[in-house]
């Protein structure tokens, strides 16, 4: 594992880096700072200008990527706004992916493989991406989600 961090093929989680400091006998701190003992600043801003954004043919739903790029393919969110009657159609991502989609605002279906439920505001749902699936507003108000893909095998 720690060959991997080493050569960027891994993004160790907090729990991994936490072991990793205990094991030599460091302080958690000390691996944002710099030699001089200086702490390195840990905040990236990103403009709302500079986050991609997709357009459906028919310009009824909106996905933006909120997610670095560097993540893509093992993880990835988005905040999805889906106009009355739009709809996000997906094809089958990788095996094992899973999506995770919180409405935050109206009301959208969600069909993975043949089934089928409604997600209403301040719901989250958690289903396949291997498999055909698409998130439908079929109400006349706007509805707004985040969306979170969390990639399969790569």
């Amino acid at each position: 594992m720690l060959s991997q961090i080493e050569r960027g093929a891994a993004n160790p989680t907090f729990a991994t880096l936490w072991n990793v400091t205990q094991a030599l006998g460091v302080e958690f701190h000390e691996l944002t700072s710099t030699a001089e003992g200086e702490v390195v600043a840990a905040i990236e801003l990103t403009p709302s200008s500079m986050l991609p954004t997709m357009m459906s043919p028919d310009d009824l739903v909106s996905l933006r990527a909120l997610s670095p790029v560097d993540l893509a393919g093992s993880l990835s969110w988005y905040e999805l706004e889906i106009a009355a009657h739009g709809a996000l159609v997906s094809s089958a991502h990788a095996a094992g992916t899973v999506e995770h989609l919180t409405v935050l605002s109206g009301e959208v279906a969600v069909r993975s493989g043949t089934a089928v439920e409604t997600v209403g505001e301040e719901c989250t749902a958690r289903y396949p991406g291997d498999v055909a699936h698409e998130i439908s507003n079929p109400n006349a108000e706007p509805a707004r989600a985040l969306l979170v893909v969390v990639g399969g095998e790569q």
